[in-house]
């Protein structure tokens, strides 16, 4: 469990983590262009910047002047001010073994994605993450949910709502082998305690129909889009009323990969890590938008990382106002969701 350390004998190390992850990255980069070849960042578009040199997961708060991410898999919680490029580390006086993401509450308040203890980083990830929460001002250490969960989660900009999916991997005692559940439930927070209240299950499948994680909430938290995981590294782009469960698949390309990971403030589009430009699976993805009209053909494709070798760009995330997007950079032989930096995408006027 989270435990609150004053002066962690950690911290300092902790702390210089980024600094060493951006110098890595820079010497990366230096060895792979050393040939031939441009990397992305040598051939950004002018509507795309930098915003950090290290991390990974980024998600915009809900005022749209700062950005929560994650310097590593397993690592810290940072927010950095978008405007002015400051960055803080939200977790660095923690002792705590290590997260997987950070999420804002519309408070501002903070939900985080990380274990109680990690042997084992797949165990941590696949099997042992849970839910905590993190109060805005930073002045007591997470509470703990007891709340275990497959990935992600996704968060309402409307009200203390959130949606995971939790399955026979978290829960091998309560959910049959192979099966996966979309849950959503109201984050209640009274000082120092958090919970889970009126919680409820609004859809399920079993393995190879679905792998299920939660993305994003739409049409004033009525809809829950989320990914519909299926055999040979392919992904659907699915939603579930949370009035009367419909299930309503927006993509309909089982040969395509279609992870839905931002949508746009007013619900009609989202961003989708996909493959449409190669057909060459998860590996090597790019950003695309898509329109959530049911017909699966509204495509736009956003970024181009994957025609440098061994690059992509993922896990998007749409401010506020739909104006900018942030993403990572990352290479294409690693596992989902690790990144070497934030960048900034403007969207044309």
């Amino acid at each position: 469990m989270f435990r609150f350390l004053p002066e962690s004998p950690n911290l300092k190390l902790r702390l210089w983590a980024p600094l060493i992850s951006a110098g890595l990255l820079i010497i990366f980069f230096t060895e792979f262009t050393a040939g031939q070849q441009k990397s992305p960042f040598e051939d950004l578009p002018p509507n795309i910047r930098i915003l950090t040199h290290f991390g990974e997961r980024a998600v915009w708060s809900p005022d749209g002047t700062k950005i929560a991410f994650v310097h590593r898999t397993l690592g810290d919680a940072f927010e950095v001010e978008v405007q002015s490029g400051e960055i803080r580390c939200l977790t660095c006086e923690f002792n705590h073994p290590g997260l997987f993401r950070v999420h804002y509450l519309p408070n501002g308040d903070y939900v985080l994605v990380g274990p109680a203890e990690a042997n084992d980083s797949d165990n941590a990830r696949w099997n042992e993450s849970e839910l905590w929460v993190l109060t805005i001002d930073l002045s007591d250490p997470p509470i703990r949910l007891h709340q275990k969960l497959n990935e992600g989660i996704a968060t309402s900009r409307v009200a203390p709502l959130i949606a995971w999916s939790e399955s026979s991997n978290q829960y091998p005692d309560k959910i049959p082998e192979g099966v996966s559940r979309l849950m959503v439930a109201k984050v209640e927070i009274d000082e120092d305690l958090a919970r889970l209240v009126e919680k409820r299950l609004v859809h399920e499948a079993k393995w190879p129909e679905c792998w299920l994680e939660a993305q994003d909430f739409r049409f004033n938290d009525s809809e829950l889009i989320f990914s519909c995981y299926q055999p040979e590294g392919e992904s659907e782009v699915m939603g579930v009323n949370l009035n009367n469960g419909e299930v309503i698949n927006y993509t309909k390309s089982p040969e395509v990969y279609d992870e839905p990971e931002g949508i746009f403030p007013d619900g009609e589009y989202t961003t989708v890590e996909c493959d449409l430009q190669n057909d060459k699976g998860d590996h090597f993805i790019d950003i695309w938008k898509l329109k959530l009209d049911g017909k699966g053909k509204d495509y736009t494709r956003l970024t181009f990382f994957s025609d440098h070798d061994g690059f992509k760009a993922s896990n998007p995330t749409i401010s506020p106002d739909g104006k900018r997007m942030a993403f990572q950079i990352a290479k294409s032989k690693d596992e989902a969701g690790i990144g070497y930096g934030i960048l900034l995408f403007e969207f044309e006027e």
